[in-house]
């Protein structure tokens, strides 16, 4: 960045002189202009960028608004020029209006006042064409933590978990959370969203919306069932953190939906007990009764097929969520593939490796041979920290066996020398568990630590007693040789703990060194007021055991030591005092118990378990905070039991239905069949029909002469198979299927009876439907117009003459939508107007409407019911589809008579069980069909129709919008409209007529001096001119 961007860069007094003088010196002088930067403020730098964000040139607003978004990049506080940036919100430039939002995504929670006043502006950027403004004005007003706008919110919401864009729709599913946090009482409408999202089937949503349904309603598993194996399916492709919450949240649901994968092994290890003396025809069969106890669930097995790739992932936390996964819902003998992971996991860094560790750590416990083979992977380095040696010591503990302990002792060994001394004072105890487990090296591993006894390190000596003392006591009787060892060290061993361990094993077993034991409790009593609290305690446990086991030598010396203890500063001492000298001291107020003072005192002790610190983890989710702390976490969702017996199946609905070719083969059928219904015999169709292909590559008046005389068969064929004729077209045709319509198709019968009849001459069979769709309505010619006449009344003859329907220059792939998914109950409408002659009728406009099942199961019967259509307004409706698949779609067409009007058609689109109301709409540009006609012909009409059918305005035309052929193009997308030729570069031309009536509609684009232009419309129409007028306005001008 230059030198003015590194003075921009610092903010508000928040940073240090040192700092400012830094970013001072590249941009001022070596002198005094230096040093006074140094003590300047930021408030002019501050101001010079409120300035720039005030000016009118976008290009200031620009580059003040990258240099904030720096400032806040760098971690400074930039809340000061809030107000200055809150209002370039409502800019009209993209890269502005972007770079704000994310300014406002920043500090929206900190100023929600100032936020609160452009609250407006932020509802109507939710409808900007723009996916990420959209987004981002979602993200702020989520941001906004006030109360009062709780139902702006939620309509936001709601109205983004529908946008088009999967990025809004993840961004509504983050709003979520937000929101619940905000107004926990909006839970039922936002369950409702969730179950929505839930439904998406972009792969962008699914993360997003999963972690909103575990912070709203984790346990409304019954939202999951029908997405479950949606979920399973698209869990490879989702962002990895998307991957890891999924995951989580499958894991759970699983355990409630699943019975145990580990049921079959122990009903096996039950059975081998109890049929020792069975025979063997009668273990056989009971072999095969307890193999079909147990069959996994296709669903149970698709999570984990579909989970098992991502072990592979270079996220370790998506590898941690599968490896744990498959702990808790794989059947044992499979859960062993993820050890290779987990272990290629501990290459990575030291955060990484304390987590994974610690998840191994409670899996080898339990099932030892998944890591075996991995031994050498934890054997301690020495650039480890003390955290991950401490974890892989307790590893390779764990997975010590017969086999492997002598090498392991090896490394022990090694470890012990280790600088480390707490590592050290560990590895002593780990020594001592692997003697506890393994009796086989008992002996050597207590000689061992004998050995370090006389070590110089004080820790390691002292972890040394403890742990022998815990050795002893599983077999004391052969060890009498060690305690007088350890006897003579006590003087030389500070550490209480362990002088404490000295002594208590001296007192437990003092009938086994009986001059020794008197001779200690003499040293203790000379040293007795100096010692640790700890080391009193057995002082007076070991007069105590010495006084009932050997009184004669140690009575005046007990005395002696429960005297001191009397008058000592610790209750704990006096109290432990006072209890002795009643217990094991006869006299007259002692009670019934000093008759068992030696049973007390010399009770046969239970050996400690030397147990490991992870073995009561298992109770919590692998791979969750609260495992890693071993205590439940704010937020831990516990794993339920294996239910004894498996829900319903079929909620899941696990049968998988592929998409059948069903619908494609009737349809091709029917194309197979149209030619059978027509004159000529199959044979002759197919020679005229590859003539015709031929024909079609030509250009000119010869081909457009072949294009009218061809395939006027082939339509009216079509036609007559569809909607019922009279008598005299049915002998021609050869006898073709009656089918009765409803009385709205009667009048389009009646034009294409005309149609046909002015045909049936020259007739060609056409391959290309575009083709004979064209020619249908110019092969009718005068004669269609001559019918629009009568209807309007004001055309004039000649227009009919001169005038052909030509082949739309664009046809719009746009699609609208005419019932979604989840109101047609999973099945999905779209629309789009083809802008063909229709084949229904010259009147009609042709709206093709694809239909679509998103379920699992069929729908049947789905037809066209009660229509709903304004005075005038006619419809031939598609014949009933009798069922369609899952996941099947279709298209068919539809014929509606506008009547020239944007007025809304209405019906009823039925299926067997449901009744839709839907409604289809169009633009004034779908009204028209474009005709050919020469500039001549243009400007003699456009004369006819001048005064009160004309309508103009003057336009302000975008710079990039001013070129021939992006008027020409913006122009023919927005309306059906033919290019008339022109010989004037700044003018150009367009002609067409309406479906309906045939009215000829002339537009005229006129660029003027200065960037304006003249829109001019001609037609008798006046209605739809205007409106017309009005929709291509906003076209030319706007970028």
């Amino acid at each position: 960045m230059s030198g003015n961007g590194l003075g921009y860069n610092e903010q508000g007094g928040e940073t240090t002189a040192a700092e400012l003088g830094q970013e001072a010196a590249p941009t001022a002088a070596p002198s005094a202009s230096s040093a006074f930067g140094l003590f300047s403020s930021d408030t002019k730098k501050n101001e010079d960028l409120k300035q720039m964000l005030e000016s009118n040139k976008d290009s200031a607003k620009l580059d003040a608004m990258r240099r904030i978004v720096g400032v806040v990049a760098k971690g400074k506080n930039a809340s000061e020029l809030f107000p200055a940036v809150v209002k370039n919100v409502a800019s009209k430039n993209i890269e502005i209006k972007k770079l704000v939002y994310v300014y406002l995504m920043r500090y929206a929670e900190e100023q929600q006042d100032l936020a609160l006043l452009s609250i407006s502006t932020f509802q109507r950027a939710l409808k900007d064409p723009n996916q990420l403004i959209r987004a981002s004005a979602l993200r702020v007003l989520s941001s906004i933590r006030v109360p009062i706008i709780v139902p702006i919110m939620m309509l936001a919401i709601k109205e983004a978990s529908s946008d088009l864009s999967p990025y809004v729709r993840k961004n509504a599913a983050h709003a979520i959370q937000k929101l619940y946090s905000l107004d926990p009482e909006q839970k039922e409408m936002l369950i409702e969203v969730i179950e929505k999202l839930l439904k998406d089937k972009s792969t962008l949503v699914a993360g997003s919306v999963v972690m909103a349904f575990e912070e709203v309603c984790p346990d409304r598993i019954d939202l999951i069932h029908k997405n479950y194996r949606k979920l399973c399916n698209l869990l490879v492709d989702v962002e990895e953190w998307g991957q890891i919450v999924i995951i989580h949240m499958l894991t759970r649901y699983a355990r409630t939906q699943f019975e145990s994968p580990w049921k079959e092994d122990v009903v096996m290890e039950e059975y081998n007990e109890k049929n020792f003396y069975e025979s063997d025809e009668e273990q056989k069969e009971k072999d095969q009764k307890v193999k079909k106890l147990y069959a996994m669930d296709p669903d149970h097995r698709l999570l984990l097929r579909n989970t098992k790739p991502l072990l592979q992932s270079r996220n370790a936390a998506v590898v941690m969520a599968v490896a744990q996964l498959y702990w808790h819902l794989a059947p044992k003998s499979e859960a062993g593939i993820v050890s290779k992971s987990l272990v290629r996991l501990l290459r990575s860094n030291r955060e990484v490796q304390y987590i994974v560790l610690q998840n191994i750590a409670t899996m080898s416990i339990q099932r030892k041979g998944m890591f075996e083979p991995y031994l050498k992977s934890f054997y301690v380095r020495s650039t480890d920290p003390t955290m991950i040696k401490t974890l892989k010591l307790e590893i390779l503990t764990n997975l010590a066996n017969e086999a492997s302990i002598s090498t392991i002792l090896r490394e022990f060994q090694t470890y012990v020398k280790s600088q480390d001394k707490q590592f050290a004072a560990a590895t002593i105890q780990a020594i001592g568990r692997c003697a506890t487990n393994i009796s086989e090296v008992t002996d050597t591993c207590l000689n061992g630590l004998v050995c370090l006894l006389s070590n110089r390190d004080e820790i390691v000596v002292a972890e040394s007693v403890v742990v022998i003392k815990k050795l002893l006591q599983t077999q004391p009787a052969h060890h009498s040789e060690i305690i007088k060892h350890m006897a003579k060290l006590l003087d030389g061993i500070t550490v209480p703990v362990a002088r404490a361990s000295i002594l208590w094993l001296i007192g437990e077993y003092c009938e086994r060194v009986p001059r020794i034991a008197p001779d200690v409790l003499r040293k203790m009593a000379k040293s007795f007021t100096n010692e640790d609290d700890l080391v009193k305690l057995q002082i007076l446990n070991l007069g105590a055991k010495l006084y009932l086991t050997n009184s004669k030598q140690t009575k005046l010396l007990t005395q002696y030591v429960l005297n001191l203890g009397k008058y000592d500063q610790s209750y704990d001492i006096r109290d432990r005092t006072r209890f002795i000298r009643q217990l094991i001291v006869p006299n007259e107020k002692s009670g019934a118990l000093s008759k068992y003072a030696k049973k007390i005192f010399l009770a046969q002790k239970p050996a400690p378990l030397l147990e490991s610190p992870f073995k009561d983890r298992d109770h919590f989710q692998l791979g969750t905070l609260s495992h890693i702390l071993n205590t439940k976490a704010t937020g831990y969702l516990e794993l339920s039991s294996w239910p004894e017996v498996a829900p319903d199946p079929s909620v899941r609905n696990v049968e998988v239905i592929e998409p059948t070719k069903e619908w494609t083969g009737l349809l091709g059928k029917a194309k197979k069949e149209k030619p059978t219904k027509q004159f000529y015999s199959e044979d002759e169709d197919e020679d005229e029909s590859a003539s015709s292909s031929d024909t079609e590559s030509k250009s000119g008046s010869e081909s457009e002469k072949d294009k009218e005389e061809g395939s006027s068969m082939e339509s009216s064929g079509s036609s007559s198979s569809e909607e019922s004729s009279d008598s005299e077209m049915d002998s021609k045709e050869g006898g073709a299927k009656k089918k009765s319509e409803t009385s709205e198709e009667s009048d389009s019968d009646d034009t294409e009876k005309k149609t046909k009849m002015i045909s049936k001459g020259k007739r060609t069979s056409r391959s290309s439907e575009s083709g004979s769709s064209s020619t249908e309505e110019s092969s009718s010619g005068s004669e269609s117009e001559s019918d629009s006449e009568s209807d309007s009344g004001l055309k004039k003859p000649e227009n009919a003459t001169s005038n052909k329907v030509s082949a739309p220059v664009f046809v719009p792939m746009e699609t609208h939508e005419l019932l979604h998914r989840m109101s047609g109950k999973g099945l999905a409408v779209h629309y789009h107007f083809s802008r063909q002659p229709c084949i229904y009728g010259d009147q009609m406009v042709s709206v093709q409407v694809t239909l679509t099942n998103t379920t699992d199961q069929k729908i049947e019967n789905i037809h066209i019911g009660e229509k709903k259509l304004p005075a005038g307004m006619k419809m031939h409706v598609f014949n009933p589809i009798e069922s369609l698949e899952p996941e099947g779609s279709i298209t068919v067409s539809v014929g509606i008579d506008f009547c020239d009007s944007t007025q809304t058609a209405s019906f009823q689109l039925c299926t067997k069980d449901n009744h839709f109301n839907v409604s289809i709409q169009p633009s004034v540009g779908e009204l028209l069909l474009p005709v050919t006609m020469s500039e001549k012909d243009f400007m003699k009409e456009q004369g006819m129709l001048a005064g009160m059918n004309e309508t103009s305005t003057t336009i302000t035309v975008a710079p990039q919008n001013s070129t021939p052929s992006v008027i020409i193009q913006k122009v023919v997308k927005a309306a059906n409209l033919g290019v008339v030729p022109s010989g004037q570069d700044n003018i150009h031309r367009f002609a067409a007529k309406t479906v309906h009536s045939g009215s000829l509609m002339l537009v005229t684009v006129e660029l003027k001096e200065s960037s304006t232009a003249q829109l001019i419309i001609n037609t008798e129409k006046t209605v739809i001119g205007s409106v017309l007028l009005r929709e291509l306005k906003p076209v030319l001008s706007q970028g």
